[in-house]
């Protein structure tokens, strides 16, 4: 694994906005081709078998937690509990999710943390950097990069599942273009597998009392929702406590509420301790020997995470507005460094496969939406 320099293509804004990628630019710079991080073919191996041997963890991990009832722990609401067991037992499908890696390409790679409900910058690892990568290594490289037609043949799975002329809704919160970027084009790879994929911005569902369903602004029923809005917000609106008797089928799935919750990092670690893909974590301080990670339970984009000594000093903090929930420990794992910068690998699944990487980097020890997106390839 390297970093190297790479001359960015002429034209490479344009090219990033006829993909739909409008935001490449937000505060400052995002995209980034001046740089790429170049694998060798065992190295990508060696990140799919971790990604797919997580993803079949997490899988136990969530039937732990229901066998031994630790939704508190989660802090999760009592009420949600029938509604996601029920989901979990009817194996309602999930379409993807991400996992957050520390790799340098002679260690194992190290879960940092799941993004299992929402997970961004699908479009940028789909599709913004394959382009890059037939315009730049187009003859002497390949990309761990299937993210694309995975989505487009899972939404396929999901169709069966989806009675004919029914309408799959896809919304996220206004006001904000990195969650329309991936909204728009996780709708587009629905339309590509022949669903009836229709645009709604979460604030404009309704609730209608009679039948009791949630709607959209033609009053019309939601019966299909992919929401680009985590579970945890969702369930603390008021209109939360409706959906068990909703009748709207959601994907993520309700189960995928006990996986994008930070304390899964300490459920793992007590079902699967000393595994090599995992890093120590309790949901109490003062475990873990040595410099460690406090991070929210429920936050987002590397919001309040703080890393401290062994004696509780702390090193480095970023702001936010979370942790009242509280807070999961994490042995501290010093992410590596190439040229004064600090990647993170972005290993996605879809449905039950591996399915390619986008790495994000920052000369800061904690990665956050400011962080920004490199492009890859393999020999």
């Amino acid at each position: 694994m390297h970093r190297e320099p790479s001359i960015p293509r002429p034209d490479w804004a344009e090219k990033c906005e006829w993909a739909g990628f409008d935001y490449h630019s937000v505060d400052g710079t995002y995209w980034d081709e001046s740089a790429c991080y170049r694998f060798t073919s065992g190295e990508i191996d060696e990140l799919e078998s971790a990604a797919a041997e997580l993803h079949g963890m997490c899988l136990k991990t969530v039937e732990q937690i229901i066998k031994v009832d630790a939704f508190e722990r989660l802090a999760i609401p009592r009420w949600c509990v029938p509604y996601i067991v029920d989901s979990w037992n009817r194996r309602a499908p999930s379409l993807y999710g991400r996992f957050d890696l520390s790799y340098d390409g002679m260690n194992p790679p190290k879960l940092l943390e799941y993004n299992a409900d929402t997970p961004t910058s699908a479009l940028e690892t789909a599709v913004v950097q394959w382009y890059w990568l037939q315009d730049v290594h187009r003859d002497d490289a390949d990309q761990f990069n299937s993210l694309h037609e995975r989505l487009i043949g899972r939404w396929k799975i999901l169709a069966r599942n989806i009675p004919v002329d029914t309408p799959v809704h896809f919304a996220c919160v206004k006001e904000n273009p990195e969650d329309l970027g991936n909204l728009e084009y996780l709708r587009d790879t629905a339309l590509q597998a022949g669903l009836d994929a229709r645009f709604i911005f979460i604030e404009d569902i309704g609730w209608a009392q009679e039948p009791a369903c949630f709607v959209d602004c033609s009053n019309q029923p939601v019966r299909v929702l992919f929401k680009l809005y985590p579970w945890e917000w969702l369930v603390r609106e008021p209109f939360g406590p409706n959906i068990p008797s909703s009748g709207t089928v959601f994907v993520e799935p309700a189960w995928k509420m006990l996986l994008s919750n930070k304390g899964l990092l300490a459920a793992l670690w007590e079902l699967f301790p000393e595994h090599p893909n995992l890093l120590p974590a309790f949901l109490e301080p003062r475990k873990i020997e040595g410099a460690y990670v406090r991070k929210p339970i429920l936050s987002r984009e590397g919001a309040n995470v703080a890393i401290l000594s062994g004696l509780g000093e702390e090193i480095f903090a970023t702001q936010g507005s979370y942790g009242a929930e509280g807070c999961v420990y994490q042995a501290f794992q010093p992410l590596p460094e190439f040229d004064g910068n600090h990647p993170v690998i972005g290993a996605w699944i879809v449905g039950d496969e591996p399915a390619g990487i986008g790495i994000r980097e920052d000369s800061r020890l904690v990665t956050t939406n400011a962080s920004r997106f490199i492009p890859h390839y393999f020999d």
